[in-house]
């Protein structure tokens, strides 16, 4: 029960506390001599989206001599070589090798593209992009800003998810992205963030070290690395990259289940991070990663213990867990009971979450390629 209450509110209580006495703002300031940044983009079969990430990248508030964008094709069978291919011909006139593609006759997966996309890379200041998002026209330059610290290895973005209509699911997912951010603003005041979002966020290119093939989280094991070097990753919430939630539970399922049973993967790829003398950030990375998809399996062995004891306090606890499920179903309420209407998308978001949670060791362990 402690190690429930550690997860979910003494971790944060922590970093809250400590945040107010010892705070580690990255050092900032005007830059005259702007960094070369190559942006990377791992594309497979994204006709429908590419162009306008493309002009996304192209209209962002960094200097166009001081950028490339690297698009990586991973065995793309659409049009998204053809469309790239013309609007290289029309970056021409902007620079020649503005943009790049590169382009592979089957699919490798995204970790390779990745290798790839950064050895082809000549800036020195990487930026990682998604084809599905968009960034705000000022992402680039808020994220570059912060490599002025010589401590910094890598800065993460802030993701906005925008209101998807027809969700099902906008509410809870919302409430947990909420509260997700505001526990890696505290991390990224007091010191690092054990991972980074995917959609957006940049790395010193000397610092990067290739992924293996089967990565399913370069957005956690790149910047860990790092810190496993002696820098920082820091959030930027001023560099932003907005994105839609999935329509329904089931297309949210699958996107968390790979991200949560990446986060066990990790153990195998880089096993010294359960080493706390290797790892200087084992504590955040064990709190904020790994105790979380152990939560659905200890509640599940404290239910078991509580029928089989049969003693009030066990009775409290399961009485206390059926009045949480039933709030997690009560209708949207206004007016007076609209605090109520918060805490049932908090227990339902919970839920989700723990549901995913419990699933993807199994995914990771009896179906893997599943997950790629």
């Amino acid at each position: 029960m402690y190690f429930i209450f550690y997860t979910y509110l003494g971790y944060p209580l922590f970093l809250r506390i400590k945040s107010v006495f010892l705070n580690y703002p990255a050092s900032t300031g005007h830059m005259e001599n702007y960094p070369y940044v190559s942006v990377v983009i791992a594309a497979r079969n994204e006709e429908k989206c590419i162009e306008r990430r493309i002009r996304n990248i192209m209209d962002q508030d960094y200097p166009k001599a001081k950028m490339e964008i690297i698009i990586i094709s991973d065995g793309s069978a659409d049009a998204t070589d053809d469309i790239v291919k013309t609007i290289i011909k029309e970056t021409e006139c902007i620079k020649k090798g503005f943009l790049k593609i590169y382009s592979q006759k089957r699919s490798f997966g995204k970790p390779l593209c990745i290798n790839t996309g950064v050895k082809a890379a000549t800036g020195d200041i990487i930026v990682f992009a998604d084809c599905r998002q968009r960034f705000s026209d000022n992402a680039i330059k808020e994220l570059v800003k912060n490599f002025v610290d010589q401590k910094v290895g890598c800065v993460s973005g802030e993701l906005v998810f925008e209101e998807t209509p027809g969700s099902s699911i906008q509410s809870e997912m919302g409430a947990y992205w909420r509260f997700e951010k505001w526990l890696r603003k505290l991390e990224s005041t007091t010191g690092s963030v054990p991972g980074a979002t995917g959609a957006i966020y940049a790395i010193r290119k000397r610092l990067f070290r290739p992924l293996p093939a089967q990565t399913l989280l370069d957005d956690v094991l790149v910047p860990i690395r790092l810190c496993m070097l002696g820098y920082r990753t820091i959030f930027e919430n001023r560099a932003i990259a907005y994105d839609m939630v999935s329509n329904n539970l089931d297309l949210e399922k699958k996107r968390k289940v790979r991200t949560l049973a990446g986060n066990w993967q990790l153990l195998f790829l880089e096993p010294a991070l359960l080493n706390p003398m290797k790892n200087p950030l084992w504590i955040r990375f064990m709190s904020h990663k790994i105790f979380r998809l152990l939560i659905p399996y200890c509640f599940i062995t404290l239910l078991f213990v509580a029928f089989r004891l049969k003693e009030t306090y066990s009775y409290f606890f399961i009485a206390s867990v059926a009045l949480f499920f039933l709030i997690s179903v009560l209708p949207p309420m206004n007016g007076p009971f609209r605090s109520i209407s918060k805490l049932t998308r908090i227990s339902r978001s919970i839920i989700f979450l723990n549901y995913f949670a419990f699933l993807a060791p199994l995914k990771l362990a009896l179906n893997p390629r599943k997950l790629w």
